[in-house]
């Protein structure tokens, strides 16, 4: 009964600070590197992180999105832009407004990756003022998590029940 006791005990502390720490942004070449107690952190799982925070949550999905079309429009351009210097190189016949498209979509996915990433880089400056002005417990992404525990008997037996 103690180690069943310790060990919910455990989880729910477990659970609880999981993600009760800052989101670290360090700028790197093209943007910006997340980083959470150390580790890299994708822009899916910032979102998730965020989802405390409506404002931060607002921000990093718009900001998600922008990064993802960027990676499309300039993975589109520098497929078409690769395909034309491809057969050229080849000895193929380029076709170089295959080539002029490709560049133009690269150039154009600059600025929306750019903008991704000054969106992402807010996201996250709201999120750690929030968690900064607030108790820990409250601003963690499992804030809504709050079981309820009872002590059943029945005949010669006791269990502890759990909720949420």
């Amino acid at each position: 009964m103690k180690s069943l006791l310790l060990t919910i005990t455990l989880i729910l502390t477990a659970l609880t600070f999981s993600h009760a720490q800052r989101i670290e942004a360090e700028k790197k070449f093209g943007g910006y590197k997340f980083t959470q107690n150390g580790e890299y952190v994708t822009m899916k799982a910032l979102v998730q992180t965020m989802e405390s925070n409506k404002e931060a949550y607002t921000l990093m999905k718009q900001a998600r999105s922008n990064n993802i079309l960027a990676g499309i429009l300039g993975g589109a351009g520098g497929f078409m832009v690769g395909w034309t210097l491809g057969g050229a190189v080849g000895g193929g016949e380029p076709t170089w407004a295959l080539a002029g498209v490709g560049a133009g979509l690269i150039v154009t996915s600059i600025p929306i990756a750019t903008s991704a990433g000054k969106k992402a880089k807010k996201a996250v400056d709201l999120y750690n003022a929030d968690f900064d002005s607030a108790p820990r417990l409250e601003k963690t992404s499992q804030y809504k998590f709050k079981p309820e525990f009872e002590i059943k008997s029945k005949g010669t037996g006791i269990a502890l029940s759990m909720a949420f």
